[in-house]
């Protein structure tokens, strides 16, 4: 395989990241991924040498909330995957925790990559970006041309911080002349295999089914996809010949969260005895919100079935993607093997 140009992954010890990193890897590029402290380090490459060439990947030390270390981060990098993002389990009493870093952090990457002349860059940003905010009986498919309206009340610190970040990151864009191509990539809730035991909290959802936390699940609807197809969308976002300033929504299909539980369950068999077979009624959801924070996100979406159309992002990258069920069987079956339930 011929080597290709470096690329930077800001954060790549988290659940995506560490799968962009294994895409660009088996690409044949040399990644470099930033970390906030060098400790780790041994024990990640080793994770990510089970399932790529790790002879071409290193580590360097950056934090989103400083400013030192980011030039050198990029320096000698073609792109960038800024991946970095905080993504709470439960939401900070100060709105300002999440939004803070990032927006500044997103920035920080920007700015440098900016001034280094890195050619693109690719920002992860979330269908939370897209889909809160607006009217309670909207029956039109959300696209790539929709935005979080983030002033409505009941958005949540994490949307406002992924949406501000996203439109922090065009804004600069849009005064920029040093050439640099931008996307993001927007995916919904990010099923599928985890590579180890570290899984962040992208996973809480379905460890929560297969531990049988509740009795049964929130009527509730989630764009959702595979974690593969995440890394694959922004590998194929860094190489496409579309212009500058593409946004891409990575979502195979809408589930009803009884839905993925069903496909737990089909896959699993014995294995997903405690997961829930049962829709709960709505009045069940609000009362356990009282006591319950996981609980109390729910009850605003409670009953909405979201629509998701993302043919241009299909069209213009060119993927099909894996199905939303099997996502989630696989993601389910990497926990248990993994002995996370």
């Amino acid at each position: 395989m011929v080597t290709k140009s470096t690329v930077l992954i800001t954060g790549i010890s988290g659940f995506i990241a560490r799968r962009c990193a294994v895409e660009m890897l088996n690409a044949g590029y040399r990644v470099r991924g930033t970390v906030r402290s060098l400790a780790r380090t041994g024990e990640l490459k080793q994770s990510l040498a089970r399932h790529a060439d790790a002879s071409m990947l290193e580590f360097v030390q950056a934090d989103l909330e400083v400013d030192a270390g980011w030039d050198a981060a990029v320096s000698g990098c073609a792109h960038v995957l800024h991946v970095a993002s905080p993504f709470p389990a439960r939401q900070p009493r100060d709105e300002q925790e999440l939004i803070r870093p990032a927006v500044q952090g997103t920035m920080r990457v920007l700015r440098a990559a900016s001034a280094a002349g890195v050619e693109r860059l690719v920002q992860t940003s979330s269908m939370v970006a897209v889909m809160y905010g607006h009217a309670d009986d909207r029956a039109a498919p959300f696209t790539e041309a929709d935005w979080t309206r983030v002033e409505s009340p009941g958005v949540t610190a994490y949307s406002k911080s992924k949406t501000l970040a996203e439109r922090a990151a065009r804004d600069f864009m849009q005064q920029d002349r040093s050439g640099l191509h931008y996307s993001s990539v927007n995916p919904g809730l990010v099923l599928g295999p985890a590579l180890d035991r570290d899984i962040g909290t992208s996973a809480e959802i379905v460890q929560m089914f297969l531990r049988g936390k509740y009795p049964g699940t929130p009527r509730m609807s989630i764009p959702c996809v595979d974690v593969r197809d995440v890394a694959l969308m922004h590998r194929l976002a860094l190489e496409t010949a579309a212009p500058s300033g593409g946004r891409y929504l990575g979502v195979a299909d809408c589930l009803w969260l009884i839905d993925i539980a069903r496909a737990i369950r089909v896959r699993l068999g014995p294995s997903a005895r405690k997961v829930p077979t049962r829709e709960l009624p709505d009045w069940a959801v609000k009362l356990a919100g009282i006591f319950d924070p996981a609980a109390r996100l729910a009850v605003p979406e409670l009953g909405k079935e979201i629509r998701v159309d993302n043919s241009l992002t299909r069209r213009t990258l060119g993927i099909t993607f894996i199905p939303a069920p099997e996502a989630a069987a696989t993601m389910a079956s990497s926990l248990v093997d993994l002995g996370l339930v």
